[in-house]
């Protein structure tokens, strides 16, 4: 590694100089792919040709089924991510080399509109995305010192945060765009923000500090007993994840679906179907700092707030959110056609449970992994993401009937995953209460 790259934090008790490269580069990097998600499912549904230019879209089953494979790959990939950078490269180099593949996945889409571009362009997008995953977030920790550490849970909110105005701002976006100027327009404008993205992080990579791969170590570590008790513990808690991201990830394929059959016209102007995805990472913004300010101490008086309690909390939050979905598709079944707004009450539980699962995941993850298997833990992770979009994924592709329809239809479909969501937060609750009893789980001071 080049030797002027520093390979350890300066000991400091200010905010790291090389944060604000890594969370501009993460404003960037998820408005290009949450805005290319955003389109997705209209896409595969309105727009997509077939190899003489003729429409072939696909059916709303098949479309779901696709988007969350996608998905799915997406979060299964950054355990390549985590091997090249814990292992062999370090995280800035995978980092830059798997953006660049990143970017081809784009400018495929952009190209091609066919089913053979749209499969292309997303398996080099879940290669790039995916790889990445791990590595930026592990990347984050990597900057802080023993100076420094207590600002490490602030640090991932603004990390958080940075995550979800990139993807505002690109789930409003693109849906315009791609009404306005057609699918090649709407995917290449990703793939600018892409490359852009990757600037910004090569312009930072003075003031990261790069931890060096481990080589063999990184492997010594990882199959020693005490590096799979960590990946078994950390395992458990995680296969309860993977229903949470089921039902959430359900947000860019379900609930677009949903808001098509609703009255879309507010204050007079007709909304897109799939920018009503946006209410999610706007209630992030404004939903994050309300948690760690005032939500989290509040709560604390009456409850010990560990990572596991706050992830038990959401995950119930979750359920009602999928229930107030399930409610406004039983009013659509009976004929109703009730106004879009109606699902924003939906965003903001499922955006609160997203704040006590997703960033309380990432933060444990980071702080209970060993030094050389920061990425990889995160991978493990990720793979509940993963774990959860493949699930929605064979429901969806087995609830396909020959002739297009669902055999899961209506609000059933929702009722079904609403009455697995609150097994699963049963579930979760009966797990932890035996998990914290183990030394090794005790939040991280």
């Amino acid at each position: 590694m080049n030797t002027s790259y520093r390979t350890v934090p300066v000991l400091s008790s200010k905010i790291p100089s090389g944060i604000p490269f890594i969370i501009g580069n993460e404003f960037a990097e998820r408005f290009s792919y949450y805005g290319m998600r955003a389109i997705l499912v209209v896409f595969m549904t309105q727009y997509m040709v077939d190899a003489a230019g003729k429409l072939a879209p696909m059916s709303d089953s098949e479309a779901k089924a696709y988007y969350h494979l996608f998905a799915s790959i997406t979060y299964f990939t950054p355990f390549l991510g985590a091997l090249l950078a814990d292992g062999f490269l370090g995280k800035y180099r995978t980092i830059i080399l798997l953006s660049l593949v990143y970017c081809l996945g784009h400018f495929c889409l952009a190209l091609d509109d066919t089913r053979t571009g749209l499969f292309v362009g997303q398996i080099l997008i879940a290669l790039g995305a995916g790889g990445i995953k791990p590595c930026v977030s592990a990347h984050v920790g990597d900057q802080f010192g023993v100076g420094n550490r207590h600002l490490l849970s602030k640090i991932f909110s603004w990390f958080y945060l940075g995550i979800n105005l990139g993807a505002f701002v690109s789930m409003l976006m693109m849906p315009w765009l791609l009404k306005t100027y057609g699918a090649s327009v709407a995917f290449l404008v990703p793939g600018l923000l892409m490359l852009l993205a990757t600037a910004i992080f090569w312009s930072g990579r003075y003031r990261f500090v790069h931890i060096p791969p481990a080589g063999m170590g990184f492997v010594n570590e990882a199959l020693s007993g005490e590096g799979l008790r960590c990946l078994g513990r950390l395992g458990g808690i995680y296969l309860f994840i993977t229903m949470f991201w089921a039902l959430f990830d359900q947000n860019g394929s379900s609930w677009v679906l949903q808001a098509q059959q609703m009255d879309r016209v507010v204050l007079n102007t007709e909304i897109l179907p799939s920018q009503i995805q946006a209410a999610n990472p706007l209630l992030i913004v404004l939903l994050t700092p309300l948690f760690y300010k005032f939500l989290y101490p509040a709560l604390g008086r009456f409850l010990h707030l560990s990572y596991l309690n706050k992830i038990a909390i959401g995950l119930f939050v979750s359920v009602l959110s999928f229930g107030w979905i399930a409610g406004i598709q039983m009013r659509i079944d009976a004929g109703f056609h009730p106004n879009i707004c109606w699902q924003l009450p939906a965003y903001l539980l499922m955006t609160s449970a997203e704040v006590m699962v997703s960033i309380t995941c990432l933060e444990f993850s980071y702080t209970q992994a060993p030094k050389t298997m920061k990425s990889l833990v995160m991978s493990l992770y990720m793979a509940a993401v993963a774990l959860g979009n493949l699930f929605t994924s064979g429901v969806n592709f087995f609830i396909e009937a020959p002739d297009g329809s669902s055999r899961l239809a209506g609000a059933d479909y929702f009722w079904f995953f609403t009455a697995l969501m609150l097994a699963t937060a049963l579930g979760f609750i009966w797990h932890s209460r035996s998990y914290q009893e183990k030394t090794y789980l005790q939040d991280a001071t």
